[in-house]
């Protein structure tokens, strides 16, 4: 749906610090109740995982690079789980037709965010490569190079300013998505105004927020831990509860 000039900016609402654990177990409850569509998401992204792994096990850019635009893009490739989320609320039988509706109307705004996305995920990888490769004390072509070179060189300081960069360029891409691609499939609005809308979500409700990005990295990183089998459920399981997070935030 194209957005509408006479749609009014949607206004944030603040939330508790503890209503992050209700997104989680809302999420939780609408992957029981509806689950082959989330668990097919999330066997995509194991299996695509696994074909990173196979194809660019010897090659740490091309891997990181896969990661981190997958981490990145990710709201963009929960759409579908959102709608899941909404028919279940409205009380609807919810299946893949209707995922595969969402992503057939060819919303022109969904591409257009994903693309901004997709530039931030690439614009990240390149500003940490030349960082690495530039102050690195050995060069760093493969994984257990980054791992021997940078994170366990405990003479040098680059994988901690690693972890700062990746925490400087990673906030403002939080704030500007954390409700947006909810809002887009929810709402005839521009991407101008889905972005401000979640920056207005997180200027109102700084600390739970800041627990939210906490839990989304960590359970996405437990995830990956388990030779991205895990990502199975964990990637439904949190794009159902970032729909209920949006809910809470968005008047």
């Amino acid at each position: 749906m194209p957005p509408s000039p006479e749609a009014t900016a949607p206004q944030a609402r603040s939330v508790s610090l503890g209503q992050p654990l209700v997104w989680l177990r809302r999420g939780w409850a609408d992957l029981l109740a509806c689950p082959v569509p989330g668990l097919l998401h999330g066997l995509a992204a194991a299996a695509f995982g696994w074909a990173v792994l196979l194809l660019a096990h010897e090659d740490f850019w091309i891997m990181a690079g896969a990661f981190s635009g997958f981490l990145i893009v990710a709201p963009i490739v929960a759409t579908g789980l959102y709608a899941v989320s909404r028919g279940l609320a409205q009380g609807r039988r919810m299946g893949m037709v209707d995922v595969l509706a969402v992503w057939r109307s060819q919303d022109p705004r969904l591409m257009h965010f994903g693309l901004l996305l997709g530039l931030a995920g690439t614009g990240w990888v390149m500003t940490s490569a030349a960082m690495v490769t530039s102050f690195a004390d050995l060069p760093v072509h493969r994984p257990l190079d980054f791992l021997r070179h940078v994170v366990l060189d405990d003479k040098g300081w680059v994988f901690e300013a690693w972890l700062m960069l990746g925490g400087v360029l990673a906030a403002p891409v939080f704030a500007s998505s954390v409700v947006a691609m909810p809002l887009l499939l929810d709402r005839p609005v521009s991407v101008l105004t889905a972005v401000l809308t979640s920056w207005r979500a997180v200027l109102a409700s700084p600390a739970p927020l800041a627990l939210w990005a906490a839990l989304l990295w960590a359970i996405t990183g437990l995830g990956m831990l388990t030779g991205l089998l895990g990502l199975v459920v964990v990637v439904p399981w949190l794009a159902h509860a970032s729909w209920h997070a949006y809910r809470d935030l968005v008047d």
